[in-house]
């Protein structure tokens, strides 16, 4: 078997070279910071992690560990990135996969070769000595949580703001903020941690969103909330899900709007959850004021959709994040609005040999997910399971747009979004069809 390249040693990556050494395929690794852990690295010298000093799971320890190498059991329900990153770092550490890891290395470009391989050539951020290897495939790993999206449009007066606006991908400590009025734009997970740990400090913080979303706690009757995951709930039809969980969160915090929050329009499953166990508290006591999205920024101060002022020190955006591949060209892999056209959201129809690990955006963990796709890509490489062909692969791609967009609020966010219970049985289902596939192909 020909070497195969990880670009990116984060959790999905790291998965993927501990499923690649599992089987005895040969790889290279590329991580462009000096440790691994990628997005949960806080202060990653790799420069793109978002994670900021309070930061902790969203997801519990349970759900979110690997399969192949649980968490310590006297870690709590949701760790803090520290605890995270020694747990990849005992990962890395147990499956020995630290030698094959090449640190402080950036993957300046892939293209295929005539033949049906992958020219990788990357660059040593200390020496900028260049290399280039072919390789059998390319295991693409980078993350979608490092390139900040902006608002789109861009807010009319943005440029003439005299104070401060930054993106939540760079938001670290609230120090920075004290005393200050602060404007959190969004609704997402980040937004709202933002807002609740500036509001601690500051003279006044705004939290700001176009819409309504359900704020989901992280525990209910005392139990880590994705706990239901594995309960009788989730094996029910998606919409008596719906309608239970609605009732499960109704009976143990009553009515968003009871908080000033703006009512959801949509069902708490058709859109990515907002994990918060203090937002609400915070709202209760008045130390966040709630706004609908901004319409027009000011020199001093922000103009909202239903006509109302502020004035404004800072600004902070809980916008969300482009897909971006550096070092694919463009013709190769589309992400405009974050859209890809992926095979089961891992394989590339018309380019044998490039696949994407962890490129999805779960209701649950993604950790596991990436290590089953990476098991899906190890059968593939092995031969031990075959790719359909390419008009079948389009059509799942196509009946999977149709789905998202059934189920889910239509924004970026929701382009790459899956059900972990779900997609787990859609990866077993695909090894074992293609597993079928290539017996049939080998001829007796």
């Amino acid at each position: 078997m020909q070497k195969v390249c990880v670009i990116g040693a984060g959790s999905s990556g790291i998965a993927a070279c501990q499923v690649l050494a599992e089987r005895g395929i040969p790889y290279d690794c590329f991580e462009l910071g000096s440790q691994v852990g990628g997005n949960w690295r806080y202060m990653n010298d790799n420069g793109r992690s978002s994670a900021y000093r309070s930061l902790h799971i969203n997801t519990s320890r349970q759900m979110m560990e690997y399969a192949c190498y649980p968490m310590r059991k006297d870690y709590p329900d949701y760790p803090g990135h520290a605890q995270i990153a020694q747990y990849f770092d005992a990962f890395v550490d147990h499956f020995a996969l630290r030698d094959a890891i090449r640190f402080r290395t950036e993957v300046i470009d892939v293209s295929p070769t005539p033949i049906g391989q992958w020219t990788v050539t990357a660059r040593h951020c200390d020496s900028r000595l260049e290399t280039e290897q072919v390789y059998h495939a390319v295991l693409v790993a980078n993350g979608h949580h490092w390139k900040p999206r902006w608002p789109h449009p861009h807010i009319e007066g943005a440029a003439d703001f005299a104070g401060t606006q930054i993106h939540s991908h760079d938001y670290r400590v609230p120090e920075p903020f004290t005393g200050l009025r602060v404007l959190v734009v969004g609704i997402g997970n980040s937004a709202c941690d933002i807002a609740v740990e500036t509001s601690r400090v500051t003279q006044r913080t705004i939290l700001s969103m176009r819409r309504g979303a359900h704020i989901l706690p992280k525990y209910l009757f005392g139990t880590p909330t994705d706990h239901l995951t594995n309960s009788w709930l989730a094996r029910a039809p998606l919409s008596l899900q719906d309608r239970g969980l609605q009732l499960l969160l109704r009976l143990s915090r009553g009515r968003l709007s009871d908080f000033g929050l703006p009512r959801p329009t949509h069902r708490v499953l058709a859109a990515h959850p907002t994990i918060s166990d203090d937002l609400l508290s915070r709202l209760g006591h008045g130390d966040i004021a709630v706004k609908p999205a901004p319409q027009r920024l000011e020199a001093d101060g922000v103009v909202f959709e239903d006509g109302s002022t502020e004035q404004i020190d800072a600004i902070i955006y809980g916008t969300g994040y482009d897909i971006a591949f550096p070092f694919l060209k463009p013709e190769l892999i589309d992400v405009t609005e974050n859209n890809l056209s992926l095979y089961r959201r891992v394989a590339a129809p018309d380019h044998p040999g490039l696949y994407f690990i962890g490129l999805v955006q779960p209701l649950g963990a993604i950790m596991p997910l990436a290590e089953a796709q990476a098991h899906w890509v190890a059968d593939l490489l092995q031969h031990k399971c075959t790719l359909p062909t390419r008009s079948r692969m389009l059509d799942e791609i196509r009946s999977y747009r149709a789905r998202q967009t059934r189920r889910y609020v239509a924004s970026a966010r929701h382009t790459i979004q899956v059900d972990a219970r779900t997609y787990a049985r859609e990866l077993a289902k695909e090894r074992r069809h293609g597993g079928k596939r290539a017996r049939e192909r080998t001829p007796c």
